[in-house]
């Protein structure tokens, strides 16, 4: 058993910027020694991301909209030419009309809940579905969620319902996936400042009650979320699935703020 990635291939999908967790994961499991292809939306984020992949020794970054089946099809075909298997993926993605995350969810328009459930929470079922052909000696699907999903989180409002739609997502893919080998497991970091966090109303707040609260004194950092993934890809997580593991300072056991910030 070892904290090793080293012959291990893998499929990053979210890198939005250098402060993206897809990134810190994708850059930890570079330096466990894996090889990485990465997935982007636009031309914008591939002139983003193309830097960023080859400072980890990648030159396989495929444009890819979860919502389009023929996109999807594209770029896993793309892969299985490319590989002859594959070993791991990571799911970061995740949307929702910025001007629905804030305020109350009574006024979440059916549109954006629709959207927000396909995109967040459906296409990582469609993406596991694409991915367990190649994944032809075992494998591991990571997704990324909040606790939102199960306490209610100011302003988070349709984006608790879809992780909590996601969170679900897991556990009957773990269970589907467990007798082909392939572990599927969810990493739940706390407020972290990403891109997609900022998009969240009173984001810098949440950030400062956390890092003030939390048991640990801090959120989490990239790093630490980067050595959490590769240890579920890893050996080490051979035993380990269905699971919703938690990267934040301890925050989610609190039942109120510290003694000194209430």
């Amino acid at each position: 058993m070892t904290i090793s990635l080293n012959g291990k291939r893998g499929l990053v999908m979210g890198v939005a910027n250098e402060r993206s967790i897809a990134w810190g994961i994708a850059k930890a499991c570079a330096e466990a020694g894996a090889e990485l292809a990465f997935t982007y939306q636009g031309e914008a984020f591939g002139k983003r991301l193309e830097p960023l992949a080859a400072s980890v020794g990648s030159d396989f970054m495929v444009d890819v909209d979860v919502t389009d089946d023929a996109s999807l099809d594209a770029a896993f075909e793309q892969l299985g030419k490319r590989w002859d298997r594959l070993d791991f993926v990571i799911h970061a993605i995740a949307y929702s009309d910025k001007n629905e995350l804030t305020g109350r969810i009574l006024n979440t328009s059916r549109e954006n809940f629709k959207n927000s459930l396909d995109i967040s929470a459906y296409s990582f079922i469609d993406i596991a579905r694409r991915a367990h052909p190649l994944m032809t000696n075992g494998g591991t699907l990571i997704t990324l969620t909040y606790m939102g999903s199960t306490r209610v989180t100011p302003n988070y409002n349709v984006m608790g319902v879809a992780k909590a739609a996601l969170e679900s997502a897991t556990r009957y893919l773990a269970n589907d996936l467990g007798p082909d080998g392939i572990r599927v497991n969810a990493i739940s970091p706390g407020p972290m400042k990403t891109l997609a966090g900022a998009a969240i109303g009173g984001a810098r707040k949440t950030y400062k009650h956390t890092d003030m609260n939390a048991p640990l004194g801090s959120n989490a950092t990239l790093d630490a979320v980067g050595g959490t993934a590769v240890w579920l890809i890893s050996d080490a997580g051979a035993c380990t699935t269905g699971e919703i593991v938690r990267v934040d300072g301890g925050y989610h056991v609190l039942g109120m703020p510290q003694y000194d910030n209430l």
